[in-house]
């Protein structure tokens, strides 16, 4: 299917692209998020029209996230957590844990952001993640976790 971008896409293309994606991506995950339309020529038509209003936009949000970026930057967070002897959680730090410990510090951070390349975290020790701010911004935070008998 032939969808005209609205926003950058990760691995798809940028602003503005008109790019070609299997018909399920579309229907299920563009077109519902607004990261995409059809590229119909109503809609081509449309998107020319509003190119520097979404462009303004896109800048807008790159340079708050590029901020935001700057604050999270080498923050370390602490997490405790129950382990065994050896070292090993029982269960595990999600991202949903890292996200309600960046919370507590003021970051607002969604979970789908935390970026968690090995999975969920089961050992105790320092484990670097990265925050997804923006498709152009990442920002490495470090996770200490921490055992409690």
């Amino acid at each position: 299917m032939q969808v005209i971008l609205m926003e950058k896409v990760t691995n798809v293309g940028q602003l503005g692209q008109v790019v070609k994606v299997k018909n399920g991506f579309a229907r299920n995950f563009l077109i519902p998020q607004g990261k995409a339309k059809r590229a119909t020529d109503a809609n081509m038509a449309e998107f020319e029209v509003r190119r520097g209003e979404l462009e303004a936009a896109d800048k807008v949000k790159l340079a708050e996230a590029q901020a935001r970026g700057e604050k999270l930057a080498g923050l370390t967070l602490q997490i405790v957590q129950k382990a065994g002897v050896d070292g090993k959680l029982f269960g595990s730090v999600t991202n949903a844990d890292i996200v309600a410990a960046l919370a507590q510090q003021g970051f607002e951070v969604e979970k789908a952001q935390v970026r968690m390349p090995e999975g969920h975290l089961k050992q105790i020790g320092d484990h670097h993640l990265d925050i997804a701010l923006h498709t152009d911004v990442v920002a490495g935070i470090t996770v200490s976790v921490l055992g409690e008998q």
